[in-house]
């Protein structure tokens, strides 16, 4: 067995397997953060990643959205805010990771292009698409962990998320996240128990859903009955902050994360809707109080990385 996530110091998040990562959050009985950030946005502080200053305030898993694995920048790395300014290098994710002690993750999109879309769909470039290269690809280049899902208005849609999930199992090494946060731009539900069911058959390690009180229509009720569904199967669950919410008030952010966590959900995605492409700093502090108190959250933002 392997220490719960609260209490890992990096030197054993490093370590960890695909499979002891997993069981590492899930002793953490829902107390886990997951702050998603942008690559390309000028960052909050000069010289500084967001994935550090989300990692300062309280998160355990960083997301990089809007990551092109063909061309590998993080801006704040390197003494870079800039895309214009920015060198490509295979060595970013691994440098990334010495710098936060956290497993790293990325986005990738299954993209339909003949989906029946609800607004302008919005191309994106090829190392952000979820395919059999760009998996090998992110394993090349460190990533602990990647998110099939898409941004707004791509045309991502639950049939394409189902392939993708199995094409990942092939050729990707780490954990698989699966799931929409909102409707990519597509004329179909979010969220409802057959996509559910077919992205825990191809076998997905962690479902995403949205994480209730942030999707038009969306109840405790479907949360509940996928949570119910994943856990049954041993698949765990992130609830995800992707409506940009996550720059409203702390206390809509603390609400949601005790609605959510009651629900059942073993990780709490925070989303990169702000300025600088990371949520604010006092609502990823906010989210990590709300779901295990001042004790657990001082201990994970003070503790060394050199641990």
């Amino acid at each position: 067995m392997v220490k719960r996530l609260l209490s890992a110091a990096a030197s054993e998040v490093a370590e960890f397997s695909p499979e002891e990562l997993k069981q590492s959050i899930k002793a953490n009985e829902g107390r886990t953060v997951l702050s998603e950030n942008i690559v390309a946005c000028e960052p909050l502080l000069p010289g500084i990643t967001n994935a550090e200053v989300a990692r300062s305030f309280g998160a355990d898993l960083i997301l990089l959205n809007v990551f092109d694995v063909y061309h590998p920048v993080v801006l704040g790395m390197y003494d870079c805010n800039r895309m214009d300014e920015a060198t490509p290098n295979d060595n970013v994710i691994h440098d990334l990771k010495k710098y936060v002690g956290r497993p790293i993750g990325i986005n990738l999109e299954p993209v339909n292009e003949e989906a029946d879309m609800a607004e302008d769909k919005q191309e994106i470039a090829k190392g952000r698409i979820a395919s059999k290269e760009t998996l090998q690809k992110a394993n090349e280049l460190g990533f602990d962990f990647i998110c099939l899902t898409g941004n707004p208005g791509t045309g991502v849609t639950n049939s394409e998320i189902t392939k993708a999930i199995k094409l990942a199992k092939e050729h990707f090494d780490g954990l698989v996240i699966a799931g929409k946060m909102h409707g990519s731009g597509v004329n179909e539900s979010v969220i409802d128990l057959d996509s559910v069911h077919e992205f825990l058959e191809a076998g997905t390690d962690i479902l995403l859903v949205p994480a209730v009180g942030t999707v038009w229509g969306l109840g405790d009720d479907e949360v509940r009955q996928a949570v119910k569904l994943a856990h049954g199967k041993g698949t765990l669950v992130m609830s995800a902050i992707g409506t940009s919410q996550e720059s409203a008030e702390p206390e809509t952010v603390r609400e949601i994360a005790i609605r959510n966590k009651i629900l059942g959900v073993d990780i709490q995605h925070i989303g990169d809707g702000s300025y600088s492409g990371v949520a604010p700093v006092e609502n990823i502090f906010a989210m990590s109080k709300a779901i295990r108190g001042e004790r657990h959250t001082v201990a994970m933002i003070a503790r060394s990385i050199y641990r």
